[in-house]
């Protein structure tokens, strides 16, 4: 909390032009209309992004498992590769076409996951449903591009896909924040149950969780996070994965006590990468999606080399 007080402000002067409020023209205009719903959409897509990482991985009881691996991520990104598609763009359409698409995987994992007569296998058939749901997306993404009317459909896909915050509102915001926290509730409320599960599902059971509503719980709070996120700001990945590393030592490791302070890391986490974006002497403004990816891929690798010597 301390290191976003600072960060904020940092976030609301630093740009490709630093703004100085005592000499800046529209210095006022430009904080409340460009600079601040771009900082608070930031806060509330890493909150959310950082809260369904914790989560997931108690619920998986996988260190390396991220909410973008699940289907949900993925589908609603389709939905708004179908709005670029079609063309319908304007306003908040294209959120809701994703959010339609993040809806839609939601539906389809707890279709497939939920059937399951032996509560033993779920959270094995949850993974390997989401991950059937990321490829089928993912695949229908790539026939959507290549078969693009035309090339500024083509590209405005390609654009998007990569993740950015440029030119967000606070009608943005008024969409995503209210899902985001919804989203991150859900998933503290089942925060009890995660702490049970790491006891392995026959304790969990025995202590009262039934499997199908912590799943429901998941698939919930999941989808509203990400599915928010992707529809605001485009593909946005390694969030989840990333910040409950950086925060578990700092509790005492129960799923439970990490999914606040994760939501709160995440927030910091692309807020500053969204700054470091802005302020870098390119061309043009590097997309946060392909910061974030060079931030996430090696810190993955790094992570599995650990495991490895740790299994050694």
């Amino acid at each position: 909390m301390v290191l976003l007080a600072l960060a904020i402000p940092l976030s609301l002067l630093a740009g490709r032009v630093w703004l100085d409020p005592a000499t800046t023209p529209n210095a006022a205009l430009i904080l409340a209309e460009l600079r601040l719903p771009r900082a608070v959409l930031a806060l509330v897509i890493g909150a959310g992004l950082g809260a369904a990482g914790a989560a997931m991985q108690g619920y998986l009881r996988n260190p390396l498992a991220d909410p973008g691996l699940f289907g949900i991520a993925p589908g609603a990104a389709l939905g708004a590769v179908i709005a670029l598609y079609i063309g319908a763009t304007s306003g908040l359409v294209l959120p809701a076409f994703a959010l339609a698409g993040a809806g839609g995987a939601m539906a389809l994992l707890s279709l497939i996951a939920g059937r399951t007569s032996n509560p033993a296998h779920g959270i094995a058939l949850f993974t390997l449903a989401g991950m059937m749901i990321a490829s089928l997306a993912g695949a229908l993404t790539a026939l959507a591009i290549s078969l693009a009317p035309n090339a500024f459909a083509m590209s405005s896909i390609v654009t998007w896909l990569m993740g950015a915050l440029t030119d967000r509102s606070w009608d943005d915001v008024t969409m995503a924040a209210p899902l985001t926290l919804a989203g991150i509730l859900v998933l503290w409320r089942a925060g009890r149950s995660l702490d049970a599960l790491t006891l392995g599902e026959e304790a969990a059971r025995s202590l009262g969780v039934n499997p199908r509503v912590l799943m429901g719980m998941m698939v919930l709070g999941t989808g509203l996070t990400v599915g928010t996120g992707v529809a605001v700001a485009g593909i946005i990945g390694f969030v989840g994965l990333i910040v409950p590393h950086l925060v578990r030592p700092l509790t005492d490791k129960r799923p439970s006590s990490l999914i606040v302070p994760s939501a709160l890391a995440g927030g910091l986490l692309v807020l500053v990468a969204d700054v470091v974006c802005r302020i870098l002497p390119l061309v043009t403004e590097l997309r946060l999606g392909i910061a974030l990816s060079l931030i996430g891929a090696p810190f993955f690798l790094w992570l599995l080399l650990r495991m490895r010597r740790g299994v050694a």
